[in-house]
């Protein structure tokens, strides 16, 4: 267990990114600034290999609780020193408001979809799970007869577009569900700060988008059912709209790290 003053040399250490971890999408092995994120190093120093841990391990837990603990009681202590009394905090929230009946109306419509969408996906694959057994004795027949094909590659691409589709399923979900309560509590009178529900908005809407070409790369492997995929790609390009018009700043939101990685470059 790290003291105060170790966490607090991590914070000031340049080559950790403030904040990168907020609005990222957690898939930190495909991630290109690992070596810069201090949830990486914090996690990886305090669990070894993630891989190769059981998430339900019960020694996992507690560690993951005493970490937790650990962090809380500094936040506390540097919040107390700098007069703020953390358990006098307002949480009280506005969904009754009448003001926001309309954004109420479109955050509920918001989580349906992206609900619907989590179930729809899981019950694709559980009736298509012949298809993938289909597709690599398909393989093994082109690898006997011809060289003109890659068959290894359509694997791997297959195989790809499947974990790009698993990942997203259920995070765009909670993304969503985050930004849209956190636009309840957000103050209206700081349109020029930026807000966590545009950040995680826009966390959804990447993960939306490369749900949508991972759709499409399976639908190009198996076209003969491309209809059951496309529906799934309207009804995240319905979902993609309606976020949009829920967080029309979403996509201007400047997450550390990635956007500005991309602004500089």
């Amino acid at each position: 267990m790290k003291s105060r003053e170790e966490l607090l040399e991590y914070v000031k250490d340049p080559k950790y990114i403030s904040g990168i971890h907020n609005y990222c999408d957690r898939w930190c092995e495909r991630c290109k600034f690992t070596s810069r994120c201090l949830n990486c190093t914090l996690v990886g120093e305090q669990f070894g290999d993630l891989q190769k841990i059981d998430a339900f391990n019960e020694e996992f837990w507690q560690k993951f609780s005493e970490m937790l603990q650990s962090v809380f009681a500094m936040v506390k202590e540097m919040a107390e020193e700098e007069g703020i009394d953390v358990n006098s905090m307002d949480t009280e929230n506005s969904h009754d408001n009448e003001e926001n009946l309309e954004e109420n109306v479109l955050t509920e419509i918001i989580s349906h979809i992206s609900m619907k969408y989590v179930k729809l996906v899981d019950d694709w694959f559980n009736s298509k799970e012949y298809l993938f057994v289909e597709k690599e004795d398909e393989m093994k027949r082109i690898r006997l007869m011809s060289s003109r094909k890659n068959p290894a590659q359509e694997v791997a691409n297959i195989k790809d577009a499947i974990e790009i589709i698993g990942w997203y399923q259920y995070q765009v979900h909670v993304k969503l569900v985050r930004a849209c309560e956190s636009a309840f509590e957000e103050l209206t009178d700081c349109d020029d700060f930026p807000k966590d529900s545009d950040g995680s908005a826009k966390v959804a809407l990447i993960g939306i988008a490369r749900s949508i070409t991972a759709w499409k790369i399976l639908s190009a492997y198996f076209p003969t059912h491309e209809t059951g995929i496309v529906c799934l790609i309207e009804l995240l390009q319905n979902l993609e709209n309606r976020v949009e018009n829920r967080f029309p700043r979403a996509r201007d939101f400047v997450r550390p790290g990635f956007d500005e990685m991309e602004q500089n470059g």
